[in-house]
């Protein structure tokens, strides 16, 4: 359904382009969890944690009705601009994920800004892939079959997982899933981007809120040019992870997701962009029955199956 009159002024009433989450975000992070309360899900689910020197990186996991043998993998990291969101907000996405894709689920509760800055962020989630990996005889999976997966600001780490992997070589997933993932890190008006400022201000995730995460997120300036914060801002990204990217049509991100598509492209990657009409940003976290999330799902599952999204 197309974005009507009276549907545009609703959310133009729900952007609150003047709120500063830079002094709201414990705000934020309670009205989240009020959003998207923890509901145990109807199929079987495991709490573990992965330590990683004298911390423990909590992660849920998530197990389809009806398992493959093979007990294929997606490794999901949630969004919420590193600030906001966890494993309880997102249960709900990640047992219909399971339960839509045959896969296990593993949901990473990383450490968010801006207690932990970057790049905590993206540490912890390396950290629990790198596990994920190095255990994957023990229980039975096939590393070809352990795909990276996020929303927005865990699209973006899977972006980044995947560089780390490649320029640490510990492991390498073969595929990797970026949900309207953020990719860069300049939402100004003078971004490259025509998306920031066509969508920047009256669809719910705003380029203020966006421009207010990224500053929570930052330890410097200098990380803004980093390829782990930013990661289309990599001189090379070569040996990636084959790619489907799926972007919202009113959604600020939406160019710089594109854009990082083609980037992988040029450079001799595997990269599937499909942008979704009329959509949101963080349309996977609304109900299964919606035809964003099924149409989503058509293609993830196109693409993990290996079959053509045409």
């Amino acid at each position: 359904m197309a974005i009507n009159k009276a549907m545009r002024i609703a959310l133009k009433a729900l952007s609150y382009p003047d709120l500063d989450v830079k002094k709201n975000y414990k705000l934020h992070r309670q009205m989240t969890n009020v959003a998207h309360p923890y509901i145990k899900p109807k199929y079987e689910m495991w709490d573990h944690k992965v330590s990683v020197g004298d911390y423990d990186i909590p992660v849920r996991v998530f197990f389809p009705p009806e398992s493959d043998a093979d007990n294929r993998v997606l490794v999901f990291f949630h969004g919420g601009g590193w600030v906001i969101g966890n494993i309880d907000s997102y249960t709900t996405v990640c047992s219909n994920m399971a339960n839509m894709t045959g896969h296990i689920v593993v949901s990473v509760d990383y450490r968010l800004a801006p207690e932990y800055k970057f790049p905590t962020a993206p540490e912890d989630c390396y950290a629990v892939t790198k596990a994920i990996f190095e255990n994957a005889d023990t229980f039975g999976v096939e590393k070809k079959n352990i795909t990276l997966i996020g929303d927005s600001a865990g699209g973006n780490l899977a972006a980044v997982v995947s560089i780390m992997a490649r320029d640490r070589g510990e492991f390498m997933p073969s595929r990797q899933i970026l949900l309207y993932p953020s990719t860069d890190s300049d939402h100004s008006q003078t971004s490259p981007y025509e998306s920031v400022r066509e969508n920047g201000t009256d669809f719910l995730l705003t380029t203020k809120r966006i421009c207010d995460f990224i500053d929570l997120y930052k330890s410097s300036d200098e990380d803004l040019s980093n390829p782990y914060l930013a990661p289309i801002l990599s001189k090379d990204l070569s040996n990636q992870p084959r790619t489907l990217i799926i972007t919202a049509q009113y959604d600020p991100l939406r160019d710089e997701g594109e854009a990082y598509g083609k980037k992988l492209y040029a450079f001799g990657n595997e990269a599937e962009v499909y942008r979704m009409k009329d959509a949101l940003h963080g349309f996977i976290s609304l109900p299964k029955h919606f035809v964003h999330v099924k149409r989503s799902y058509e293609l993830i599952n196109q693409f993990l199956n290996n079959e053509s999204s045409n």
